[in-house]
């Protein structure tokens, strides 16, 4: 891969950990903020589903949780 991708994604995420000082209850209070803020736009924001493994026959299931 780029190393020059790489390096950028370290870059941001480092950045973000300054930013919150690593702490990720503040990170989290503000995506939650952002999905609010999202939501009274308009903005349709799809959730993710409540317990993926507890859905067997989905393709999701069987692709993304298979034990190999």
């Amino acid at each position: 891969m780029n190393d020059e991708i790489i390096a950028e994604v370290h870059a941001i995420k480092d950045a973000i950990g300054l930013k919150y000082a690593d702490d990720l209850g503040a990170l989290f209070a503000e995506l939650g903020r952002g999905e609010a803020e999202l939501k009274a736009a308009g903005v349709l924001v799809v959730e993710p589903p409540p317990d993926p493994a507890a859905l067997p026959k989905s393709r999701f299931q069987r692709t993304r949780f298979a034990h190999r």
